[in-house]
């Protein structure tokens, strides 16, 4: 597909890199010369140096030739006019980021449909849904949903006295009678492995596994993991991201917000009534002292610093907060986030790419998604009649190597597959697997 992108900043560059893995034909239309030459010199794209603003520079863009068209530059106004541009002329599909929020409402006086936008996305409402969602479920450094919610995907990482340390995969299932769930990768010092039943876990390892959702509290038990209650919240910045964190949990939860700028505390203050917010520096530890955070349950840091959340987030594990997230950012910090002793992470441009991922690839797969600081990628899919996979058992099938089925839907069953389970068509499948294996499984799907 002939794929334009608007904008070569951090979810533009990204996003670009995710798509030409694929073999796409991606052009980017960037106005900053220095964003643009870094783009040119990194990824395999025509770059184009010009506005999304200006039908000239589209123009030259080749606009008229574009598939998709994603409007992702650093203002909002620049995105919605240049998706009313592509509207007028006929593109298929158009995509722009905002992040004013009174875009988003539902009340806003336009629509998506008369805005020329077919999916419109907002990074820090994205971000807010997947802290939320971290909250809820507070033993898990990451948590997806796949089949409606129905399969699960949880990220563990594993303590020394972790009562499956130490033991291959194997004996772990065995021991615990076969239970209808799947290790499909462990994430091992800034490595991502695909695991065979031979693997054995070790302290620090950070395990994905796949299961129904009703098994859920069994997983976190085996794992050694508790479940905290979570009532009282901290939460450092301010900002969108933090304010609709805020909104979506101050009505069950205590939550304290810390701003050290001052016209912004009164602003939140104003529109979070059940929400305390207090002015003051979040990496001070005499205030966080004063403000009780040895007594929260959880400490969120979103400001728009990555230094001061990861600085922050260790502090907090230090005083033996049982739960502590950090937006991250920077592509080159996840990794090693792990290792340093943080908790879970967010990223927003990963998120943002995400979503927007999901949408351009819906024809292929019904959802795709990375996880920060993770090497691959876990797709959901569902095969047509004369896929490939459909043809034998899974043992007769020469699964691309770097690939695992994690765990297959069908009707309102969840199978975690074996050997002899043959795919069908219609069936839900949920697959881990690394860039290098995504076209060979895109193939048995196909």
């Amino acid at each position: 597909m002939n794929i334009l992108i608007i904008g070569a900043g951090e979810v533009g560059f990204q996003l670009t890199k995710r798509l030409t893995a694929e073999k796409h034909n991606i052009t980017i239309l960037e106005r900053d010369p220095e964003k643009a030459h870094r783009a040119e010199e990194q990824l395999d794209a025509l770059v184009v140096i010009g506005s999304g603003s200006s039908f000239e520079d589209l123009k030259r863009a080749k606009i008229e030739q574009t598939d998709i068209f994603a409007a992702m530059s650093n203002v909002d106004e620049v995105n919605l006019l240049a998706c009313r541009y592509a509207k007028k002329l006929n593109i298929p599909h158009k995509i722009a980021r905002v992040r004013n929020p009174e875009y988003i409402e539902p009340s806003f006086i336009l629509s998506q449909e008369e805005m020329g936008i077919d999916l419109l996305i907002h990074p820090e409402k994205e971000t807010a849904d997947a802290i939320v969602r971290l909250i809820r479920q507070s033993s898990a450094t990451d948590i997806v949903e796949f089949a409606g919610g129905e399969i699960q995907l949880l990220g563990i990482r594993l303590e020394a006295n972790s009562p499956v340390i130490h033991k291959t995969l194997q004996e772990i299932w065995r021991e615990y009678n076969n239970l209808a769930a799947r290790i499909v990768a462990i994430n091992r010092k800034e490595r991502t492995i695909i695991p065979g039943g031979n693997d054995v876990l070790v302290p620090g390892d950070q395990v994905f596994i796949v299961c129904d959702k009703e098994l859920i509290p069994t997983i976190v038990q085996i794992t050694g993991k508790e479940n905290v209650t979570i009532q009282n919240i901290m939460i450092l910045g301010g900002g969108l991201i933090g304010r609709y964190v805020a909104r979506a949990l101050e009505n069950e939860m205590n939550i304290k917000i810390i701003e050290s700028r001052s016209e912004k505390s009164e602003e939140i203050a104003d529109i979070l009534r059940k929400t305390l917010v207090i002015h003051g520096d979040g990496t001070d530890m005499d205030l966080l002292a004063l403000e009780g955070i040895i007594d929260m349950d959880s400490f969120i840091a979103v400001t728009g610093d990555d230094e001061t959340n990861i600085i922050s987030t260790l502090m907090a594990r230090h005083l033996r907060v049982p739960r502590t997230i950090a937006l991250v950012n920077k592509t080159e910090y996840l990794p090693i986030t792990p290792t340093i002793g943080m908790d879970a992470v967010v990223s927003k441009k990963l998120l943002t790419v995400n979503a927007i991922l999901r949408f351009i690839q819906k024809s292929t797969f019904e959802r795709i998604v990375t996880i920060p600081g993770v090497e691959a990628e876990i797709i959901e899919i569902i095969p047509q009649a004369n896929s490939k996979i459909t043809k034998k058992p899974l043992k007769e099938i020469h699964f691309p190597k770097f690939s695992i089925v994690g765990a297959v839907q069908r009707q309102n069953d969840t199978i975690i597959p074996m050997g002899d389970t043959q795919i069908r068509a219609g069936d839900r499948v949920v697959i881990f697997t690394l860039p290098v294996a995504m076209a060979e499984v895109e193939k048995l799907f196909a």
